[in-house]
């Protein structure tokens, strides 16, 4: 299996070089050549399959044999150290409960997979020691400082934007030592993502270090993403009625390895994008015309993305044709005062905790159901206790830390501050 450049102009290259190189030469974004179709057996078959077996046969395509078949069985069994549980909540609306994982977020998956493939390529290879570049609004930046902690070989550099993650989220990330570096940005998101992709253009730091990222542009850390989408389909009782994902959206990856996941077979009616007011997507499909813009600050922090890189994988899984694209998916904005209405509704009414992301996912399914018969399942890709400030004062009621919070919560907070590219180019030139 060969990964081409979306920008069309590099080299198609090999799963272990997509990795390694995280962004082509030309800065598109490495997407696969070929997607097979899983044989219609395996989903008549779903429910006598485990975890572990579902991801190998859904990810084994992309890999063939750069991995070993007893190698990436384990690295998959690794990964998939926990439960990924569909949770009832009202007629015809469930949650897929993907924050059990050691940073309590879903980006557990695509960050332990991606490191441990990197270690697996690392230790065949005996290479040079490898930085790994991970711009973070909320999650990706502790699941990426868990996943990789202690990797041989590899030195991991993250970038938030100060000021604009949790308290849990920063504490995540910056606590870790070892391996792990945190540059706490003055900016947004965007301003992260800005940096860490003009690091990959900049020949001066491509040609002195072994550099790849972590976000979910690389295709280690956004492929296992459809492993969700299999889990939660395995635990519907019903499989004849319509099935509908709601994701809470930022970069758009998870929704976008949700389609991928659909190319595969799996049997999707529609994937909603469920947007807080950061809604270039929505305005997107409203109008034809994709214009990126500044981020806004949102109580959804994770979700505060103003120009999601994985939007331009969407577009090549259709063939760009917009009216294919909408047969497919629906998109819609909520404001911080919709998702606390939420939040307090979930609780009162199902007696269930959701985080604001997930209340966002939560409100994009009642809109698309409102008009719609189907079965639909939202997102919650994080725990709530990470967003204490906004959960507690909405629902009147105080979250126990569960215990992957207390082993961080108390820890101190050791950063480097920063705001401006050529103190990021700096700091890797003399690391």
């Amino acid at each position: 299996m060969n990964f081409y450049s979306l920008n069309k102009i590099a080299p198609s290259v090999s799963f272990k070089d997509a990795v390694v190189k995280g962004l082509a030469p030309d800065k598109g974004l490495y997407f696969p050549e070929k997607i097979k179709p899983l044989v219609k057996g395996f989903f008549n078959n779903l429910s006598y399959f485990s975890n572990e077996e579902i991801a190998y046969e859904v990810i084994k395509q992309f890999i063939a044999d750069e991995i070993p078949e007893a190698d990436l069985k384990e690295i998959i069994k690794e990964t998939l150290s926990f439960d990924f549980p569909v949770v009832p909540i009202e007629e015809n609306i469930s949650t897929l409960e993907l924050f059990h994982g050691p940073t309590m977020a879903f980006k557990d998956v695509g960050a332990r997979f991606m490191a441990r493939c990197l270690g697996y390529f690392n230790k065949q290879e005996n290479t040079t020691k490898i930085t790994v570049l991970v711009a973070t609004s909320g999650d990706t930046g502790g699941a990426v400082a868990s996943g990789f902690l202690g990797v041989e070989g590899v030195e991991v550099v993250i970038l938030y934007p100060s000021g604009k993650v949790s308290n849990v989220q920063e504490k995540q990330l910056t606590t870790l030592g070892k391996n792990i570096t945190a540059l706490e940005v003055s900016g947004t998101f965007d301003d992260c993502q800005t940096m860490v992709k003009n690091v990959f253009s900049d020949k001066e730091l491509t040609s002195n270090k072994n550099l790849t990222s972590a976000n979910s542009i690389n295709v280690a850390r956004w492929l296992p993403q459809m492993f969700y989408f299999f889990f939660a389909y395995k635990q519907l009782k019903n499989k004849k009625k319509d099935v509908i994902f709601s994701i809470p959206s930022g970069n758009f990856g998870n929704i976008c390895a949700g389609m991928m996941a659909q190319q595969l077979g799996l049997p999707v009616k529609q994937f909603i994008a469920s947007t807080n007011v950061n809604d270039i997507v929505p305005n997107y499909l409203k109008t034809g015309i994709y214009t990126p813009k500044p981020s806004i600050q949102t109580i959804s922090n994770a979700m505060d993305v103003g120009d999601p890189s994985n939007f331009v994988r969407i577009l090549e899984i259709y063939k760009n044709n917009d009216a294919e694209l909408k047969n497919h998916l629906t998109s819609y904005s909520f404001t911080d005062d919709e998702t606390r209405e939420a939040l307090k509704f979930i609780k009162d009414n199902s007696n269930y905790i959701a985080d604001p992301h997930g209340a966002v996912g939560y409100l994009g399914l009642k809109k698309y159901l409102s008009d719609n018969d189907a079965q639909g399942i939202f997102l919650e890709t994080a725990h709530p206790v990470k967003f204490l400030d906004v959960v507690e004062p909405v629902i009147n009621e105080t979250i126990e830390f569960p215990t992957q919070i207390k082993e961080v919560i108390d820890r101190e907070k050791v950063s480097i501050p920063i705001s401006t590219y050529e103190e990021l180019k700096q700091f890797l030139l003399n690391s």
